[in-house]
């Protein structure tokens, strides 16, 4: 795994990218980080629900997740960009889903929530640029409730060894221009969860071969 950028200047390149994120994002992903989002979204979120979107970006995780829980649910938007919160405030108001949207600046390795709070935690594509992928897992089951669901979507490494060479070179390359790269690289956090406990209800690998997405949803235990 490339060593992560410090918090520092992870932060400044999102603010400096938030404009542009959604796009650029969806070109290098071939659109597959949407339906990443579409997935996740579809097999963990319910009508009321309680949702965290952590690491939620340019919002358009929570955007989808709105629509699903309806004026009976809530959901909570945290990033620890201003820049990108921004953004997703804008297109929260432009889609009219103001009501029972929350948006809070913080550290998704230091989430500032008792334990046992939401229903559904979500984390697409958050993960990857974290120093700390294992604490970042931990913080999102505590979190969630007994019997919560966490739905995550993060970069992993290519299935073929062919392949995953010539995506370390591409990565190389990238890699020196941090906004392009947005610190992003392969991480696993799957284990840590199962370790925890936690019950594998979803698991399937999308996008493209040179930058496939793992995207998951477990389940916390009830008790």
């Amino acid at each position: 795994m490339r060593e992560a950028l410090n918090k520092e200047k992870l932060k400044a390149v999102y603010d400096r990218v938030a404009r542009r994120y959604d796009s650029q994002h969806s070109f290098l992903t071939a659109r597959s980080d949407q339906r990443g989002r579409i997935i996740l979204v579809d097999k963990a979120v319910g009508p009321g629900d309680k949702v965290l979107d952590c690491g939620a970006g340019t919002g358009s995780t929570a955007l989808l997740a709105a629509r699903k829980i309806g004026t009976s649910g809530k959901i909570v938007l945290l990033d620890m960009s201003d820049g990108m919160l921004t953004v997703a405030r804008e297109k929260v108001m432009q889609a009219g889903l103001n009501e029972g949207v929350e948006f809070k600046t913080g550290d998704m390795l230091d989430l500032p929530f008792k334990d046992s709070t939401f229903d559904v935690v979500l984390s697409t594509y958050s993960m990857c640029p974290l120093h700390d992928p294992t604490k970042g897992a931990t913080e999102l089951y505590r979190v969630v409730r007994p019997g919560g669901r966490i739905g995550v979507a993060h970069s992993t490494e290519p299935e073929t060894r062919l392949v995953r060479w010539l995506a370390d070179k591409i990565e190389s390359v990238v890699w020196l221009i941090p906004s392009i790269s947005l610190g992003c690289r392969s991480v696993s956090v799957l284990p840590t969860l199962e370790k925890a406990g936690c019950k594998i209800i979803f698991k399937r690998h999308i996008g493209i071969p040179w930058w496939p997405f793992l995207v998951f949803v477990v389940e916390k235990p009830a008790t």
